[in-house]
């Protein structure tokens, strides 16, 4: 090898020279030999990690670049057509305006998903470089070198800042709404109540497999969210008119909430402490706003009134953003799951406690018991000494409804609802604390089991009396469904049509049941990645995947009511609106891009269900064995999470013993982390795999198929979109790592006999392990299966044959031998540490499995204790007594640091930032 390796331009030619020997040598992987060329490089003379630091550096800005060009493609925000404009055409009916204007376009939830990937210097460059066109250059800031701890708090402020720039965009949108229509109807446009989107978050309020957030916790969020909306508002009133007499009492209730959420703080464990806060909270001052009826009702009056057109719509749009978001930065959900709820009701349950939740006596129990509850009163003493999660819920949707915001509904979200009794137990809590009026409680369908069998589950709910009378009181039936661990568990092309065939039998179970005079509200819950159900062709695609037209032509049969909701989940999902630029261009683009509704779908991919839904039913099975295979649990859990950045407050890893890292199992690995493992190993199995088998033996009847229907075509776009940044020798790459024949030969005929001691020890070591086979047997796996994916391919026409960027392939590929290089530097610097004692039950071996699954800060924190840099000094100490012992000059174990702890450290810190790069690559951390 003559050609150095220096930048990553030098990697891509290196690349693609090792490419070209594929075709002599089968077997020959590129990726890892360019992984080798580096290593060798970093353990000789031709480079260090100090060199290997820049070409991460422009690793790192290329993915930006790639980042900003996907955003850019998605929300295109220098288009100039407003789709306002066009729908006040001439012939356009005030009536038809008013309808369109009026009803949500999407509700989007902002939530607190660890996908927090950027730093905020990165989101601000990408940010910035999408809206005006620019290009990202190297830069100090630009590297993930200093990443900032991800707390609740600072996902909150995160969140809270992207809705900011989400309210400023749908106002500008609402103006422009008002203008257009004072253009056209110049006698009725002042009627007219814009809301084209609505926000809502869970930020501070989701339970759900939480500890951490203490029910205080989320009454304060909602203060200071209360007080910063009101703060907004009284700016904005005051861009409009300076004097305006509202302006002291928006001013007045900011500051009241503020103080209020102060209070809460602190540590309220303590009954004085709650007590004082509380009072202070619920005592009538004339400060305290828990409505905005009364001066929405004003700004109204008074637009009409006004004879300026300009300032009457700028009233109304200011009177349209309160109506929107009440006293609130946005709606909020909270969320439990359905064990929890179950736990909650048997309290309640006097005369059956040990009555079976799942039986169809459950639900005539509860049937009875809603027929009779007595509403209670509350007060944050009841809070104080609740000790149920759910019960403790919805007394604090109490409190907040009472002493905060009495005007704006909350959404109860329930995990792993699988029976209709888990929603009437939930509607009981409600009832008997007097709030049922204004929550909406939602059950979430998103495992195996609760999609098969969620139509049976819809049918019985909409069935029962006592729901559809809540229903009507609030006007929707609410449902959740869930991508993440949908696709986590049957794969995300099957997870889609799954869902879509419930959201089919909801439809179906509301007409039936005469639940066409309520909206059917839809919340799809859905990541920023392919794997977790963004489709990244388009927006249009984005809005369409997770809510086909097809399901929509069901709701639309029925007569009733769509409202589609989804996610913007974490730092990833808040990227579109991380300025007012990108968020106003990502609003209009869902505008322009909603689907327009109608009776009819005549996509052939529901009419030829003999094909259709055998496909479906093929790629599950694939799937399917895929999680239940040892061979792939092992291979995605072979590092942990030790390829991951720690990218939110809620841990990625259910609760186990660390030393099981070998037989973990991947229910403990949650869907993000699982889905970005997927993306770091090269091949994103949970999207891909199964289509190709699937087709085989009906390979042209199946393609003539997807090619003719608009969801096929849809399907294969993501599919291919996916497999484009795919590589199953990336994946058999880092199996070689653990391949005790590669380090005993590697140093065989003399090239590198300064590692020779160090490699006999790693080739000795992992005899034992079982990583190479793994990995060796999944690449296998899914490489038979690739080939039919191609064969599939190849019968499809020509227009619908995505082509590779082999650039971008070849960034990903320079990406990932790097970081094999760095791997290699661990292991070989690991080995090469000196022999030490056990200590609290832990040995050397122990130390060397921790950095070979990649759990390298236990590791780094069992050397350092074993060899410390500094000890204790007698000088530290005022002796009265001489003493010549130590010496003055004994050290500690600087060496063994500065030699092998402080390079593990900061090849392990380059590895993570490489981790970045591949995540940006694919378009999302998970």
């Amino acid at each position: 090898m003559n050609l150095p390796l220096n930048t990553v331009d030098h990697l891509s030619q290196r690349l693609q020279e090792l490419h070209a020997r594929t075709r002599e040598t089968p077997l020959f992987n590129p990726v890892f030999q360019l992984g080798l060329d580096l290593s060798r490089g970093l353990e000789g003379d031709g480079l260090d990690l100090d060199g290997l630091e820049v070409l991460v550096e422009e690793l790192e800005c290329a993915s930006l670049n790639a980042r900003t060009k996907r955003l850019r493609a998605l929300i295109q925000p220098n288009e100039t057509q407003s789709p306002v404009a066009a729908s006040c055409e001439d012939g356009v009916e005030f009536e038809s305006f008013q309808k369109r204007w009026e009803r949500p376009s999407l509700h989007a939830v902002f939530t607190a998903h660890p996908t927090f990937l950027l730093t905020p210097e990165q989101t601000r460059a990408v940010a910035n470089a999408a809206s005006d066109g620019g290009t990202l250059v190297r830069a100090p800031d630009l590297s993930g070198a200093n990443r900032p701890q991800i707390t609740l708090e600072y996902e909150h402020a995160e969140a809270m800042a992207a809705i900011a720039h989400a309210q400023t965009a749908r106002s500008a949108i609402v103006r422009e709404v008002y203008e257009h229509a004072y253009g056209c109807w110049p006698k009725q446009w002042k009627t007219l109540r814009p809301l084209p989107f609505r926000f809502a978050t869970w930020v501070g309020y989701d339970m759900d497999g939480r500890t951490d957030i203490a029910w205080y916790t989320s009454i304060r969020f909602r203060l200071s969210e209360k007080a910063q909306r009101l703060a907004r508002y009284a700016d904005e009133l005051s861009a409009i008119d300076a004097g305006h007499a509202l302006i002291k009492t928006l001013k007045g209730a900011s500051a009241h909430a503020s103080a209020s959420a102060q209070d809460f703080a602190g540590d309220l464990s303590q009954p004085k402490a709650l007590s004082d806060a509380a009072n202070r909270l619920t005592a009538d001052d004339p400060a305290k706003l828990t409505s905005l009826e009364p001066l929405i009702a004003q700004l109204e009056e008074e637009a009409e009134a006004q004879g300026k057109d300009a300032k009457a719509a700028d009233l109304l749009t200011l009177a349209a953003a309160m109506r929107a978001d009440g006293l609130g930065m946005a709606h909020i959900h909270f969320r439990v799951n359905a064990k929890q709820l179950h736990n909650a009701i048997r309290v309640h349950l006097h005369e059956s406690p040990q009555l079976d939740l799942s039986s169809k006596g459950a639900v005539a129990t509860l049937r009875g018991m809603l027929a009779k509850v007595t509403p209670k009163r509350t007060n944050f003493a009841s809070l104080a000494i609740e000790s149920s999660t759910a019960t403790r819920q919805f007394l604090a949707m109490a409190q907040i409804l009472e002493h905060i915001d009495a005007d704006t509904p909350i959404r109860m979200l329930v995990a792993e609802c699988e029976q209709p009794s888990t929603v009437l137990a939930a509607l009981y809590l409600a009832k008997l604390f007097g709030i049922e009026g204004k929550v909406d409680v939602s059950p979430l369908f998103e495992t195996e089991e609760a999609l098969e069998h969620g139509g049976r589950f819809l049918d019985a709910l909409c069935a029962e009396k006592s729901y559809q009378e809540y229903a009507r009181g609030r006007g929707r039936v609410c449902i959740q469904t869930g991508f993440s661990d949908a696709g986590r568990f049957v794969g995300q092309i099957p997870a889609s049509l799954a869902i879509e065939r419930l959201q089919g039998r909801l439809a179906q179970a509301m007409g039936k049941n005469g639940l066409n005079d309520v909206a059917a509200l839809i919340f799809n819950t859905h990541g920023e990645s392919m794997g977790r159900g963004a489709h990244p062709s388009s927006f249009a695609d984005r809005l369409t995947w997770p809510l086909s037209p097809w399901a929509r032509s069901r709701f639309h049969r029925n007569a009733i009511a769509l409202e589609p909701e989804v996610s913007f989940q974490g730092g990833d999902g808040y990227l579109p609106f991380a300025n007012d630029t990108l968020a106003r261009a990502t609003l209009m683009r869902i505008i322009a891009d909603t689907p327009e509704q109608s009776e009819v779908c005549d996509d052939p991919f529901y009419a030829r269900t003999d094909l259709s839904l055998d496909f479906y039913r093929a790629i599950r099975t694939h799937q399917r064995r895929h999680l239940h295979s040892q061979t792939y649990s092992r291979a995605v859990t072979a590092f942990g999470l030790g390829l991951l950045n720690s990218t939110g407050s809620r841990v990625s890893r259910r609760q186990s013993d660390l030393s099981a890292d070998r037989d973990m199992n991947l229910r403990q690995i949650r869907a993000i982390p699982h889905n970005s493992i997927l993306q770091q190993l090269g091949y994103p199995v949970n999207v891909i795999a199964g289509i190709g088998s699937a087709a085989d033996g009906n390979y042209e009847e199946l393609a003539a198929l997807l090619a003719e229907s608009e969801r096929g075509r849809q399907l294969m776009r993501l599919a291919q979109t996916s497999n484009a940044l795919a590589s199953i020798k990336t994946v058999a790459a880092y199996g070689e790592l653990f391949n005790s024949a590669y380090w005993a030969s590697r140093p065989y005929r003399g090239t590198e006999p300064h590692l020779s001691a160090a490699c006999e020890v790693l080739a000795e070591y992992l005899t034992k392990d079982d990583r190479t086979g793994v990995f060796r047997r999944l690449a296998s796996r899914v490489r038979v299966d690739a080939l039919k994916f191609h064969r599939l391919l190849d019968q499809l026409p020509a227009e619908e044959r995505l082509g590779f960027d082999q650039d971008t392939r070849r960034m990903i590929g320079a990406a990932q031998a790097l970081r094999l290089a760095l791997m290699q530097h661990i292991f070989l610097r690991a080995v090469s540490v000196p022999v030490f004692s056990r200590a609290n039950d832990i040995a050397r071996e122990d130390v060397l499995e921790m950095v070979f699954s990649l759990r390298i800060d236990d590791a780094l924190a069992q050397l350092r204790r074993a060899f410390p840099v500094e000890f204790p000094s007698p000088s530290d100490f005022a002796m009265d007594a001489p003493s010549d012992y130590p010496d003055a000059s004994s050290e500690g174990y600087g060496a063994i640091s500065r030699d092998y702890i402080d390079p593990i450290e900061r090849a392990y810190g380059l590895m993570l930032r490489l981790s970045v790069a591949i995540a940006n690559q694919f378009g999302a951390h998970g």
